[in-house]
């Protein structure tokens, strides 16, 4: 079983940096896919980008080449940089734990789940 807690998330202006992260504690992380997801006010929840237990690297067309994930083995944790940030972006942002060895794009596909952290990009 996995618990997960994400921080990092504020607000900031446009065009401005964030870097999320999701601390895993239970079990290593490197043992599950990450997924981070983001839900707006009156949106669903979508997918932002994953990484599998191989390394394979999977992200929306929204945020790819400007969002990148990344994991640190010691801490436990993977991160979320965010780069060149929009107003769309604005959202509550989760990461999440999926067993398998893929990336799920829905978030059926996952297991664990934190209890998210806002972002916020005013324009």
């Amino acid at each position: 079983q996995a618990q997960l807690v994400e921080s990092g998330g504020r607000s900031v202006q446009a065009g401005n940096s964030l870097r999320l992260s999701c601390a895993a504690s239970g079990r290593t992380f490197s043992s599950y896919a990450m997924g981070w997801f983001r839900q707006a006010p009156g949106k669903e929840r979508e997918f932002v980008g994953g990484i599998s237990r191989t390394g394979n690297q999977h992200y929306a067309d929204s945020v790819k080449g400007r969002f990148t994930i990344s994991g640190d083995n010691a801490k436990n944790t993977v991160y979320l940089q965010m780069n060149s940030l929009k107003p769309e972006d604005t959202a509550v942002y989760y990461c999440a734990a999926a067993t398998g060895w893929g990336v799920p794009l829905s978030p059926g596909g996952y297991t664990y789940w934190g209890q998210g952290t806002q972002v916020t990009v005013s324009s």
